[in-house]
């Protein structure tokens, strides 16, 4: 089979459908962004892009700040609602059934049913076309205390994340291999062998 040649386009994926908040306790809008993903180790980095039609984009813009909120399968109603739907005219934070706290270094609430929210503070932004880009350092995680073992090990495989892949939402799947499974060694594992003792029988 051979493969067919489309113009350039917006096609990558998988990419995560985060929720991201904007505002204050007092007035926090929702957004769904798919434009989104880590660019920097260190300082840990990330970036959202934007079209600046949207209602959160003068929020974000002129405050400087926001927060990635990850999302699960079981949330995904609400998700999508909160990207077809403009924070103009709804409460979106009430409409979904949301509730919100404090963060913990940016006024910018969290989202309590997201397992994990990244609080982000804008470092520089760049105009690309239909979309900003504001480029942002992560200061802080909160973290669902119920994906974190007795041994301090963060287990998000178990939060039940969503993925968006070309219009459509999907479940993560099945775990395939950690991060440098391909040239792990093996660890060596020593078999109990039975000696048969002659004197014994």
């Amino acid at each position: 089979m051979g493969k067919v040649f489309w113009n350039g386009g917006t096609i990558l994926a998988p990419v995560p459908p985060v929720l991201v908040s904007c505002g204050t306790m007092e007035h926090c809008n929702l957004l769904t962004i798919g434009w989104t993903g880590i660019i920097n180790t260190h300082p840990p980095m990330t970036y959202i892009s934007v079209r600046p039609t949207r209602y959160s984009y003068d929020i974000i813009n002129s405050r400087r700040e926001f927060v990635i909120n990850l999302t699960t399968s079981a949330m995904c109603k609400e998700v999508d609602f909160c990207g077809v739907r403009s924070g103009k005219d709804i409460n979106k934070v009430e409409r979904c059934g949301f509730h919100i706290s404090k963060a913990t270094k940016i006024d910018t609430p969290i989202v309590d049913e997201c397992p994990i929210s990244l609080e982000c503070i804008v470092k520089d932004t760049s105009n690309l076309g239909t979309h900003t880009m504001f480029i942002s350092e992560i200061v802080g995680i909160d973290i669902d205390e119920r994906y974190i073992d007795s041994k301090g090990k963060l287990n998000l495989q178990q939060s039940g994340l969503m993925a968006y892949a070309h219009g459509e939402y999907f479940a993560l799947g099945r775990k395939l291999g950690d991060f440098g499974f391909s040239v792990r060694k093996k660890k060596k594992h020593h078999k109990n062998k039975n000696i048969h003792n002659e004197r014994n029988v």
